[in-house]
């Protein structure tokens, strides 16, 4: 007393899917454009700074990534001993340094500027 199987159909064969060159393709793309948009440019931006980093020299004037600016005083291995003025000495990661400036800058910049 179905009235509902005359409605009933047998599910037609699915169409032809796409390719296995179709498939593969499609993520090698776009791993493609993730690999040149995102991981080579940050690779290329921590092998610059490992560099600069590594080559941190006593005297050097840096910028440090909490904003503090200072003369290296004394390098041990992972950490900088960095002079902010003339009586305050601290102990920071090398890896913290953001920027080395110019030879003088920090000599050219008054209190009064500040």
């Amino acid at each position: 007393m179905s009235f509902f199987i005359q409605s009933a159909h047998a599910a037609e064969t699915a169409a032809g899917g796409a390719s296995i060159f179709g498939q593969i393709l499609l993520p090698v793309a776009f791993f493609a454009i993730f690999y040149f948009l995102v991981i080579r440019p940050q690779s290329k931006r921590t092998k610059e700074h490992r560099s600069m980093v590594n080559a941190l020299t006593v005297g050097s004037e840096v910028i440090f990534a909490g904003g503090l600016m200072g003369r290296i005083k004394k390098l041990e291995g992972d950490y900088a001993v960095v002079s902010l003025n003339n009586n305050t000495d601290i102990k920071v990661q090398r890896a913290s340094v953001i920027s080395v400036l110019p030879a003088g800058t920090i000599d050219g910049i008054s209190l009064s500027k500040v």
